[in-house]
């Protein structure tokens, strides 16, 4: 049993390198793989288009923030009952009540 498997071992011995020569000889004949990756990014804006007689929710209201100075940004001064708010870069004259806008100044 021992000599069939030392003859095993020194046979394992010998091959490998003729095995490892092989595939290295292969690695060569072969065309280079590359691989292209497209990488495609979209970038959605998700800015809602405000409108005259569109009712704004609390969650929308919390994002808003109020304008007080609304002479610095040429504002008009809002109504009895209204007020002006920012929302990222458009101005809206909301009603404080109902929520209701009634002015929309864009970009300003």
């Amino acid at each position: 049993m021992k000599k069939i498997f030392a003859a095993l071992l020194s046979a394992s011995f010998l091959l490998s390198p003729m095995v490892v020569s092989q595939a290295s000889a292969d690695d060569f004949r072969r065309p280079p793989v590359v691989v292209q990756k497209k990488v495609i990014v979209e970038r959605t804006v998700v800015r809602p288009h405000w409108k005259k007689g569109y009712r704004v929710n609390a969650s929308e209201r919390r994002r808003f923030s109020d304008v007080n100075d609304y002479r610095r940004y040429r504002l008009a001064p809002p109504p009895r009952g209204y007020r002006w708010v920012r929302a990222d870069r458009d101005f809206l004259l909301i009603g404080i009540t109902n929520g209701v806008i009634s002015n929309v100044i864009v970009g300003r």
